[in-house]
């Protein structure tokens, strides 16, 4: 299939996005009838053969509900015969990012051939308009691709746990990892290494190696190209020694990494290194991306949700090179595709996918911070401007499962639905703050800070609920490093200004969070100002505990006592 014809495919789909739903679901009843998480809410009785008697058959789920079926399918112990949750072959285990508790969830991945028909209309058409808007050049071909393959996990059943984006790489399908790794500057080495920090290291000199044949610089999200710009700017010198010697730092020691990079390097380099320090000596990153890769035609990675709080660090690099936006596929299936990737975050939208999975949606209420249960809708119901939390029915085994994604829809395309991407849903209607509260106080605090003459940049922040009495909200925040704020005297001084400033964070706060202020359930808040690198610590501990580095994101509210710790260890000073 050419790209012009699966884009006419999408077209088509959208068109009569409702029946292809309801299709959508019937195959995937049809398929699944005999699996025993169904078997038990039909009581005996045939397959519902409508959606009205599915969904007053099955209620909806969390992950919780399938929690027992997911540990006899890792452990080895499920009845053969009696098929779980699926009736196609298990083949592995997708991981989530587990920053919200220390074991990270496993989603499982079946071989199913109406599953992969889901998918690949998504990922394939989202190539397609790539290519659309950046026709191929042949000479001009490679992209520095910042891919982590992971270690692999093995469960007590034998079954591989794996990132779901990675999966092409470590699945054994040789066109897919052909392709990828093919285009990629960084060669399988690098991709599958066995340290994180090298990783991103050895990325970068294989990058400055090919700087002429990069088309385009990638990442499954935002942070994962912040966290390279900024190992660029602190490494510079030791990049560019590397590369007039023609051999890595000895401070990468995994010998299979370093030999392929050998072999990338293709010897010393010295007019090449001293065309990099030219650059990097100047310390203006502002637009490093097309000084140090002159052909690099475009930037793409996910912006939205919690890594829009990175976008204008990644524009400051990308200088006039686009930034592109991604797509909405989660572990659990495709959700909707980005078909004007040219759009900033604040203006993403995402057009539903009709055939990936069929989707319901509850109406999310945000001033009781909750869902209302009794009202959830499909695409026909779905109301423009309103917010709701996306349900999915998937091809992989799960049923009516709350996927935990708050959207808003923004309109719709053709009669596919067009939502934008709001935030995680609260865990409970009792925490006092989103995701989205905390995001936009953190920026009204950083703009307080700059009204008074205090120059700062935040480059990470989270939160989280301790309770002794009352309840006090605690914001956590890491400022750049070399700040003179930073400076102990400085910082002693500015408090009575931190002190101020803070006020306003509270008025920032949403619904939840005024009403229990108001009624005096809660301490002030308290601010931690925290020592350079904390969340980088942070990131270390959860992918030590089994988080995918290639899809790790910042929790932005802490519900792990371990996270808190170690945070609450790095503070230089907290402001109550």
């Amino acid at each position: 299939m050419t790209n012009e014809e699966l884009l006419k495919q999408l077209e088509d789909l959208t068109k009569d996005a409702m029946r292809h739903q309801v299709h959508t679901l019937l195959s995937i009843v049809q398929h699944q009838c005999g699996v025993r998480y169904l078997r038990q809410h039909f009581s005996g009785q045939a397959a519902p053969i409508d959606v009205t008697a599915f969904k007053r058959a099955v209620p909806l789920s969390s992950y919780d509900d399938y929690a027992d079926y997911i540990n006899q399918l890792a452990d080895g112990t499920a009845d053969h015969d009696q098929p779980l949750l699926s009736v196609d072959p298990l083949v592995c285990f997708f991981s989530s990012t587990g920053t919200t508790s220390m074991k990270p969830k496993l989603i499982p991945y079946f071989d199913s051939a109406l599953s992969k028909a889901a998918s690949f209309l998504g990922h394939q058409g989202s190539g397609a308009l790539l290519k659309r808007l950046f026709p191929p050049r042949p000479a001009i071909s490679k992209i520095m691709w910042f891919l982590y393959g992971d270690n692999i996990t093995i469960t007590k059943g034998g079954m591989k746990v794996m990132a779901a984006s990675t999966y092409p790489l470590q699945s054994g399908n040789s066109n897919a990892s052909q392709s990828m790794l093919l285009s990629c500057t960084s060669p399988r080495e690098v991709i599958l290494g066995s340290n994180f920090e090298q990783q991103i290291y050895c990325h970068l000199l294989c990058g400055l190696r090919n700087f002429d044949l990069v088309d385009g610089i990638r990442a499954p999200y935002a942070i994962g190209l912040i966290k390279a710009f900024g190992l660029l700017e602190s490494k510079w010198e030791q990049l560019c020694d590397d590369v007039e010697k023609g051999f890595p730092s000895l401070e990468i020691n995994d010998v299979s990494m370093r030999d392929s990079v050998v072999q990338v390097l293709g010897g010393p380099q010295p007019d090449l290194s001293k065309r990099i320090r030219s650059f990097c000596e100047e310390k203006n990153w502002g637009g490093i991306v097309s000084k140090l890769w002159p052909n690099t035609r475009y930037i793409r990675c996910v912006t939205t949700g919690s890594m829009k709080h990175y976008y204008s660090r990644l524009a400051h690099y990308a200088g006039e090179v686009p930034i592109l936006g991604g797509d909405y596929f989660a572990s659990e299936c495709c959700v909707g595709i980005n078909l004007d990737i040219k759009q900033p975050p604040e203006s993403t939208r995402f057009v539903m996918l009709p055939t990936a999975a069929y989707f319901e949606f509850l109406p999310f209420d945000s001033k009781e911070n909750k869902t209302v249960a009794e009202e959830i809708v499909d695409f026909d119901g779905v109301e423009i401007g309103k917010m709701y939390e996306v349900v999915v029915t998937t091809y992989r085994g799960l049923y009516r499962c709350c996927l935990g994604d708050i959207v808003k829809v923004v309109g719709f395309y053709n009669s596919s639905p067009e939502v934008e991407f709001v935030m995680r849903a609260p865990k409970t209607s009792s925490e006092i703050v989103t995701e989205k509260d905390l995001t936009s106080a953190v920026e009204r605090f950083q703009l307080e800070l700059r009204n008074m003459g205090i120059v700062i940049e935040i480059m990470e922040f989270a939160c989280s609920i301790h309770i002794d009495v009352n309840k006090r909200l605690k914001i956590f925040v890491e400022i750049e490093d070399g700040c003179m704020l930073l400076q102990e005297d400085q910082l002693q001084n500015s408090i009575p200004i931190l002190k101020r400033c803070s006020s306003f964070l509270e008025d920032t706060m949403g619904g939840i969070y005024k009403v229990q202020k108001d009624r005096d359930e809660l301490c002030p808040l308290a601010i931690s100002i925290l020592k350079p690198g904390s969340f980088d610590r942070l990131r270390q501990m959860a992918i030590s505990k089994g988080a995918p580095a290639s899809q790790y994101k910042v929790p932005r509210i802490l519900r792990n006592h371990e996270f808190v710790d170690l945070l609450e260890a790095s503070a230089l000073v907290t402001i109550n």
